[in-house]
């Protein structure tokens, strides 16, 4: 070759297709997507090839156990792109992947109709289609390879009618039968597969109440139980929740306990922080004397289950100094260099009473089989939901080897990871596992602010591996909001809750009880947390939002809408303190408008540009806006409307939309 050095030639089998730009797809298939059972994955490439010929392309789905492709054909968007959906059906995981090839017999038959109405001979063209029907015939089996045959003898029959013959050529029946069998050779499937985490619906759509067991006693001063949890199970399960998360259960470490309001124990009789875990009476296997025994939460999770309620633990990987971890796997902690085992801080902050463990420690191996060991402990209790306290100060690794483990067996657990952080960490965990979430919804303010942070979340990449959970408050976090707004504070930051989430929660009783007095001037922290000490909260207080989270709780079960994050849409107003969005369900049958006031000191009113062709009504029609908060109603007529909300009476709209039939119109106008 003149002296040239060429590489080897391809193989004879040449591929002419080519593959790209699958979607979704997070970080080019390195982490899976996430679905709840029931939704529809929609799948887009690009798929084409050199020269003018007809390509086609199949959607690849199944379980990742399944040893077969399903197979589904792609249809064209135009520019070479192709969309394909499939419906998730179990928890579990499952695979997708894209196929496509060129399309002989489709060419022929658009050649075909081409050459035909110039007006061309046809004979040798209706010749070289049997030719391919045949070809096609002999990868196929039983009926269908009769069938192609026989296609295939009527296209070459020449003492057929010309016009009959012709008529063959374009049967649709006979183009989609070959078309599943192209030539294997010309077939590019691409590869690796991409992955889908489907969940369980509590996954997608959730609501949570958070509590602490040993405040739940009747009576002031008195440890609670999980007998006295059991005895709130109605309180709880009327203000319509169905998760009951419950911050660690298990015996707390008495050396350098923590006192009120964070402050050095002083008094034997201080409950310290639960957060402290572990002591003489055990660890992370072990459970509070005073909350009761493994009975008692059995019986607990058991009745909650019958009101429609699921317990959700606290998964806190720490120790106190007292815990057994730190007597019998010294290895597993940090040792400073005078000899004491480092604390946790977050300086300035120090958090003496707990121990982190040491993931750099060389018995790392063993360290990690411990933690699945807790993990699995209470999977054999019937847990099937867990928060996970700081998981950002773990290994990405830890999480993605513990989650798929726990996932392998068992699909339906959702893990919610309780990280604020920097965004890029925030979604790493979200990538390599966890279900849910926290978010940044609790410092996002303002209309700009909640605007801009939501578009994001509902957006793709981030909303195919990032599922928020949207809490106005925990028992860390009390919002300046919150502490200056008053009533109406609380009651439009659970309605932004609750209508931008799928999935959101609140601290209580504190927050139905509107706690707002800060621990100092600027902090977050509350005065006289429960983190720290026992509380006794009064239910029955006149003032309290029992009734107002019933009903956005109530609102949110009877509206599928509301129960998704993947059709979110900002409307216009020229008012800045007024917020407009909209939750639609997929046939748009369902339609719900949320306007909040996020002033919550004075009245405000502004004009509304809504989307209609997002809401699924058309141009200047007449529409009944239901304002499902207060049962008012109002009859709008397109995009432009005008709105007025006063805090100290209604802080929000929560609007159903249906659009007026023509008798109801006719009706209006006879009056």
């Amino acid at each position: 070759m003149s002296g040239q050095e060429w590489s080897e030639l391809p193989a004879a089998e040449l591929c002419r297709v080519v593959v790209q730009n699958i979607s979704p797809a997070v970080d080019a298939g390195l982490f899976p997507i996430k679905r709840t059972v029931g939704e529809s994955v929609v799948v887009e490439a690009d798929v084409f090839a050199d020269g003018h010929d007809a390509v086609a392309c199949d959607l690849l789905y199944r379980g990742a156990s399944e040893s077969h492709w399903r197979r589904q054909a792609m249809q064209p968007l135009g520019n070479d792109r192709w969309r394909g959906v499939f419906v998730t059906e179990q928890p579990g995981t499952m695979l997708y992947s894209v196929a496509g090839w060129v399309d002989p017999v489709a060419t022929w038959r658009t050649d075909l109709l081409k050459r035909a109405a110039a007006g061309q001979d046809l004979r040798v063209e209706l010749l070289r289609g049997a030719e391919l029907v045949r070809q096609a015939a002999t990868r196929a089996t039983g009926e269908d390879a009769e069938g192609l045959r026989a296609s295939g003898d009527r296209l070459a029959d020449v003492r057929a009618d010309p016009t009959a013959r012709s008529a063959a050529a374009q049967d649709e029946a006979l183009h989609a039968l070959a078309r599943r069998y192209p030539d294997p050779r010309q077939i590019l499937e691409h590869g690796p597969p991409l992955a889908v985490e489907v969940d369980r619906e509590r996954a997608r759509y959730s609501t949570w109440y958070e509590m602490f067991p040993r405040s739940a006693a009747a009576r002031a001063d008195t440890h609670g139980s999980f007998a006295d949890c059991e005895a709130r199970l109605p309180y709880i399960a009327a203000m319509g929740f169905d998760v009951l998360y419950l911050p660690p259960v298990h015996p707390i470490g008495t050396s350098v306990r923590k006192g009120p309001n964070n402050e050095p124990s002083v008094d034997a009789a201080d409950p310290g922080s639960p957060w402290a875990i572990g002591s003489a009476a055990g660890g992370h296997l072990a459970l509070h004397p005073e909350l009761g025994s493994l009975e008692d939460f059995s019986r607990l999770a058991t009745r909650a289950a019958q009101l429609g309620i699921e317990i959700a633990l606290d998964i806190a990987f720490q120790c106190s100094p007292d815990h057994p971890y730190v007597r019998e796997h010294p290895e597993w902690f940090l040792t400073r260099p005078d000899g004491s085992i480092q604390y946790a801080e977050n300086p300035p902050k120090k958090y003496q009473d707990i121990y982190p463990f040491y993931f750099e420690t060389n018995a790392w191996r063993e360290l990690w089989r411990e933690l699945a060991h807790v993990v699995e402990f209470w999977l054999e209790q019937g847990i099937r939901i867990f928060r996970v306290d700081n998981p950002h100060t773990k290994p990405f690794a830890l999480w993605q080897w513990l989650i798929a483990g726990v996932r392998r067996t068992h699909p339906e657990v959702i893990f919610l990871a309780e990280a604020f952080t920097r965004p890029d960490v925030m979604y790493r965990l979200a990538k390599v596992g966890f279900t849910q979430s926290y978010t940044y919804f609790t410092w996002r303010n303002t209309r700009q602010e909640l605007t801009s942070y939501f578009t994001e979340l509902a957006a793709a990449p981030v909303r195919d591996f990032f599922r928020p959970n949207l809490w106005p408050n925990t028992p860390d976090i009390l919002p300046e909001y919150l502490q200056f707004g008053g009533r109406p504070a609380f009651m439009v930051r659970l309605v932004l809750a609750a209508t931008l989430g799928a999935n959101y929660g609140i601290y209580g009783p504190a927050f139905e009880l509107m706690e707002h007095v800060p621990r100092e001037p600027g902090s977050e922290e509350y005065l006289d947390s429960e983190k720290y000490q026992l509380r006794h909260w009064d239910l029955d207080r006149p003032d309290s939002l029992r009734d107002f989270i019933a009903r956005i709780n109530r609102i949110r079960r009877e509206n599928q809408a509301l129960q998704s994050d993947r059709r979110l849409v900002f409307h216009a107003c020229d008012n800045p303190q007024l917020i407009v969005y909209s939750k639609t369900t997929a046939d748009l049958k369902n339609a719900i408008v949320v306007v909040a006031n996020l002033d919550p000191r004075h009245r405000q009113s502004g004009w509304l540009e809504l989307d209609l062709g997002a809401l699924g009504l058309a141009e200047g029609s007449v529409f009944q806006a239901h304002d499902l908060l207060s049962g008012s109603q109002f009859l709008w007529q397109g995009s432009r409307n005008l709105v007025l909300l006063d805090p100290a009476h209604a802080p929000a709209h929560v609007l159903r939309l249906r659009q007026r039939t023509r008798s109801e119109r006719d009706f209006d106008y006879f009056l």
